[in-house]
């Protein structure tokens, strides 16, 4: 049984938020601004104005980005949006989690190229604000003013005794052993952290540890127990970090109720520190907003077996073996499915079919259902309907790596070349298309020109791409529109219906699959950033005209916006390349077993990123004084991890993955990059190896230690501890330990992981996912079972086909019911050793 949270964030937009880079109207004064902010000078101190400069004519704005934290561990960056303070990022991420989480924050920055960022503000959401809305959040959330003394991490090991019987004072005992990920104050990446303890008006204090966050003391402090004190005494335990010549700062505290401890007697284990009271921000409610959707969902997944049935009657439905025993199973499901879910449900049976092999039946079942309820051909597929949502699904999970290599060139050139382009006379902005020659301004016919010529030549190579990527295009989805191509064909076969088959192929491939990755590379993983605004508006023309290819109506387009009409020769060209494309594409040979071939690929797929690489094999005593990491290609297959000098050299280093023993962050400290992250290994003679990868950004890292932890998921021998620092000078930097067979004075995080579009299957969370649907739509499926009882009788020629519904119908709520016990008994055994293990506490 696996148990595990999945939270869905949606990072939409921002506004109202403060000017944080003020500039003149002359653009020379930008710059004067930014030193004056950089150093701190104030420029004129009577007046707070720049000298010569009226403050009407000063104006401003922020370059924003957030950064979301899963209990102050970074996990995702969005792209800085430039020059404004309503920023739209539209970032989508899933995250899966431990159970244990507590906290997700979001930290509004703005970025600075002379200076370091300045932090805006923040929004918390406590896991038991997303518990108690299932449905999900959705709203705008004020930013907070980020308060030093409520920025508190990491955990405490304390050992709490009463001392003392009988006639002899009784006496409290504080023994403060060690923390673990405190909060890094200093520059230098650490702290320096001490810890008060504080009882009845007394004060002890322990020793200072130097430039760590994981320090280690092992200091006893006893205090006399004051009986009358008994019902409201408090023990408190608070961590400090020291600083020379400013004020300490405060690290996080622990409170202890002292009747409770003289129950108990002893009380030992690490405790999480909290923040101390917050104070009233002058700044409530003029840091602007941010708009989120998140929801969380808790997954418990049981054993296979108790899955097989839900997913025999999904195959069933769909099996072409069994000639649709309950094709009107799908059609239930999709009758029943709101608008609100369908997107997600359309995933989940996606991949559940792709795992048994069934997807291009599956699909073939919606495209009748479709094609039953059209009557006017132009609106075939256009709606949000259960077929057009899990094609989409289809395509991004079986295309992607064909997606990557047909759009990856033609991307990757508009961002490199960065040239103004634009069609719209109403648009054209003559500073931003620059001079023509020397001393001679562009005019607007110039940049029109120019424009055209640039755009043709874009939507050129980007139809050559797709004519040559009939030869790669995976087979599975040949297969899939070679299906839909004929299902339209048969329903549609009128001479003046005869473009249908080929609109029924690009409402898909051009409008739903290659357009939006045009618009938007970077939520199809093609680029790390979102574009500029020049760049945005290059590829939002070139989209427009894929678009209007994928219609294959000139004319229409050409009427709405008729600054298209220069692209007209073009676009016509490229609708009869088009259509040469999808006569190739549907007429691709089957290979045997094709359903297999294509469901091994999916499971087994090779994620392939640079990075800089370092390893340090721990028979080595020091770690070189000069930079360590040189520049290799790693590749991430299903069984090792390895590296060469380049993508097609020979690989130079394989690591077994059953061998990784864990993956996890290094402190900042450690290579002046926030960014480095640990492989630990275990070699044939039982030694470990430690392999460290610096990434270019936090999203990058994250990427990595995803893919990492999921491909070592059933791994074995994994640590429950490891060390975030390095071993350098004969001791730990983290923890200062000499021993280097020390086993680590953090915990290791295999929970924490990103989902991405090359994760491999999982046919049980599919199912586990499917029936929380199922039963959340059971009212509305059992209403239609009533009214398939009452009917039986009533048309007799329909009897059979009633009967098989009712018959599956029965099924289905006795597989429903079967699951809900077994998860009711796996609550009550929880139930139980939760009461057992408090008993045991007790006593």
């Amino acid at each position: 049984m696996a148990k595990r949270s999945t939270l869905f964030i949606k990072i939409v937009e921002g506004k109202n938020l403060p000017i944080k880079d003020m500039w003149h109207e002359d653009d020379s004064m930008w710059f004067l601004c930014q030193v004056t902010v950089l150093f701190d000078v104030a420029p004129d101190s009577d007046s707070h104005r720049f000298p010569h400069y009226s403050d009407n004519n000063r104006t401003g704005s922020s370059d924003p980005y957030c950064i979301v934290k899963i209990d102050n561990e970074a996990i995702i960056r969005t792209a800085t949006i430039w020059k404004t303070l309503s920023p739209f990022w539209g970032e989508e991420y899933t995250v899966h989690l431990p159970p244990y989480f507590r906290t997700v924050s979001f930290y509004v920055l703005d970025e600075d190229s002379l200076s370091r960022d300045d932090v805006i503000g923040k929004v918390s959401i406590t896991k038991e604000v997303l518990t108690a809305k299932p449905q999900g959040v959705d709203g705008w959330m004020s930013l907070t003013e980020i308060d030093p003394d409520e920025e508190v991490q990491g955990e405490i090991h304390l050992q709490i005794s009463v001392l003392g019987d009988g006639d002899i004072p009784r006496k409290l005992c504080c023994q403060v052993l060690e923390a673990r990920d405190l909060a890094k104050k200093d520059r230098n990446g650490a702290s320096d952290p001490f810890v008060r303890v504080r009882y009845n008006g007394k004060t002890y204090e322990s020793t200072v540890v130097k430039k760590s966050c994981y320090p280690r003391w092992n200091e006893s402090f006893e205090f006399e127990l004051d009986e009358t004190l008994a019902d409201t005494g408090l023990l408190s335990v608070e961590v400090w970090d020291w600083d020379l010549v400013s004020r300490n700062d405060f690290l996080g505290k622990v409170l202890f109720n002292i009747n409770k401890l003289q129950s108990a007697q002893q009380e030992e284990g690490w405790f999480r520190l909290g923040p101390d009271k917050s104070k009233h921000s002058e700044y409530e409610g003029t840091l602007g907003s941010l708009r989120l959707q998140l929801r969380l969902r808790d997954e418990v997944v049981l054993p296979s077996s108790h899955y097989k049935p839900v997913t025999e009657l999904l195959s069933q439905s769909v099996g072409s073996q069994l000639n649709g025993n309950w094709p009107d199973f799908i059609m239930l499901i999709d009758e029943t499915t709101t608008a609100e879910s369908r997107q997600e449900v359309a995933n989940n049976l996606v991949k559940l079919f792709l795992g048994q092999g069934l997807v291009k039946e599956f699909l073939d079942v919606l495209f009748k259902l479709e094609l039953e309820k059209t009557t006017e051909p132009n609106t075939l597929f256009r709606s949000n309907s259960l077929a057009s949502k899990s094609m989409e699904s289809f395509l991004k999970v079986a295309g992607m790596q064909y997606l990557h290599r047909l759009l990856g060139p033609i991307i990757n050139r508009i961002f490199e070349e960065k040239k103004y382009v634009e069609l719209d006379p109403s648009k054209v902005e003559l500073k931003e298309a620059g001079c023509a020659g020397l001393h001679r301004q562009q005019t607007e016919s110039d940049i029109i020109q120019q424009s055209s010529s640039l755009l043709q030549s874009y939507l050129s190579e980007l139809l050559t791409s797709i004519l040559q990527s009939a030869s790669y295009c995976p087979l599975l989805i040949c297969q899939v529109f070679h299906q839909l191509y004929l299902r339209v064909q048969e329903c549609f076969p009128d001479p003046e219906y005869r473009k249908v088959k080929f609109i029924a192929v690009t409402s898909f491939l051009c409008l739903r699959f290659i357009s939006p990755a045009i618009m938007s590379p970077k939520l199809f993983h093609l680029r790390e950033k979102h574009a500029d605004a020049r760049t945005s508006r290059t590829l939002l023309l070139l989209a427009k005209a894929v678009q209007t290819i994928g219609n294959m109506d000139t004319l229409a387009c050409c009427s709405k916006e008729p600054w298209m009409v220069c692209l007209q020769s073009a676009i016509q060209q490229g609708i009869t390349q088009l259509k040469d494309f999808i006569t190739k594409l549907v007429n691709c040979h089957e290979p045997e077993d094709l359903e297999l071939q294509t469901r091994m690929s999916l499971q087994c797929g090779t994620m392939e990123k640079e990075g800089f690489l370092f390893l340090h094999r721990t028979k080595d005593k020091c770690m070189p004084m000069t930079s360590p990491f040189k520049k290799y290609y790693v590749t991430l297959s299903k069984d090792t991890l390895s590296y060469s000098r380049t993508q097609h050299s020979k690989k130079s280093l394989f690591i077994s993955l059953p061998k990784i023993r864990a993956v996890e962050k290094v402190e900042e400290k450690c290579f002046g990059s926030a960014n480095v992250m640990q492989i630990i290994s275990s070699e044939d003679s039982g030694q470990q190896e430690t392999l460290y990868l610096d990434c270019k950004s936090v999203n990058e890292l994250n990427h990595w230690l995803s893919a990492l932890r999921k491909a070592c998921s059933h791994n074995t021998n994994t640590m429950s501890c490891y060390h975030p620092g390095i071993y350098k000078a004969d001791r730990w930097s983290c923890c200062h330990q000499k021993e280097k067979s020390d086993p680590g004075c953090d915990k290791t995080r295999h929970g924490v992981t990103l989902q991405e579009w090359y994760d491999p299957l999982d046919p049980d969370l599919e199912a586990q996912l499917i029936y929380q649907h199922l039963c959340s739509v059971q009212h509305a499926m059992r209403d239609k079972y009533y009214k398939l009882r009452e009917q039986q009788g009533v048309q007799e020629a329909d009897s059979v086909r009633d009967q098989k519904k009712v018959d599956g119908l029965s099924k289905l709520f006795s597989i429903l019911q079967d699951l809900h016990d077994a998860h009711a008994a796996v609550e009550e055994e929880e139930r139980s050793k939760n009461k057992n293990l408090f008993l045991e506490l007790q006593t």
